[in-house]
């Protein structure tokens, strides 16, 4: 299966971000793409809360998930929109990090929340409190895709995390999202050696949209979207620079994998530990 990955730089107008979305699923679906991905955030990136909050809605209303699900019909291409900041979805008011699986009918096929937020001091000077305007999903969610694909959905943050890889790919994911929206001091640190980690733990392809470059409010994400194979091979490496990139997935792949070093089969739970 060929895919795209748009690696983008969004900004504070989501109108601006949803065309960038829709130009990518065109060039997607001419270089014959069977899927598009995107990176955490697609629809806004704005770190000032009281203007970010007066574009966003819940994920009904949404103009961003509107234009993307228009633009997967028009093309017939499945999209795995990264994630979207969404209002009016939780009790507490907080808003949530919400990545969802956009069939080719335009149609909403999974959705997932991201579980794991980022509350950080960075040495360089940097303060990150997810949990202050955000909810924390709590399922983890593994969707059907074309072609026998099995998706795994996750979020940024959630890659420190390979509990939830090994839940996903022991319910069946043979491929793994991970859209982010990755600082530049820990992208640069940690970003390959963890996305190729957690494709060999889990014998699964890793697509990782992500965002890069200087954004409109002032902060900078790495970029580097990433295409991993089941064996830990890099498949795509995009750089910094905005664009569109390609990569052809074979599922035969994921099954050598498995059969080499069947870790999924091999995976015994740890029950208490002794001290």
């Amino acid at each position: 299966m060929r895919i795209a990955l748009l690696q983008m730089t969004s900004g504070i107008d989501p109108a601006a971000n949803a065309a960038t979305v829709v130009d990518a699923a065109a060039h997607a679906a001419a270089g014959g793409a069977k899927m598009l991905f995107t990176p955490e955030m697609t629809g806004l990136l704005d770190r000032k809360r009281d203007r970010a909050l007066a574009h966003l809605t819940g994920e009904t209303d949404d103009r961003v998930l509107e234009a993307v699900s228009a633009a997967a019909a028009r093309h017939g291409l499945w999209i795995a929109l990264g994630s979207l900041a969404l209002a009016g979805e939780t009790s507490d008011g907080r808003l949530v990090n919400r990545s969802l699986l956009v069939g080719p009918d335009g149609v909403v096929r999974a959705r997932y929340d991201k579980m794991h937020l980022f509350d950080v001091d960075l040495a360089t000077g940097e303060s990150w409190r997810e949990s202050a305007a955000y909810a924390p999903g709590e399922t983890a969610v593994v969707a059907d895709g074309p072609e026998g694909w099995r998706l795994g959905l996750s979020v940024c943050y959630d890659l420190r995390f390979p509990a939830l890889y090994q839940a996903l790919s022991g319910a069946g994911a043979n491929l793994l999202t991970i859209p982010a929206a990755f600082t530049v001091p820990t992208g640069e640190a940690h970003w390959h050696v963890l996305m190729r980690a957690r494709a060999i733990e889990n014998a699964a392809y890793v697509v990782a949209s992500a965002q890069t470059g200087t954004h409109e409010d002032g902060r900078a994400t790495f970029g580097h979207s990433l295409v991993v194979g089941p064996w830990g091979d890099v498949l795509l490496d995009m750089g910094n620079a905005p664009g569109v990139g390609f990569a052809d997935l074979d599922l035969a792949q994921v099954a050598d994998a498995r059969a080499r070093v069947p870790v999924i089969r091999h995976r015994r739970s740890i029950g208490a530990v002794s001290s």
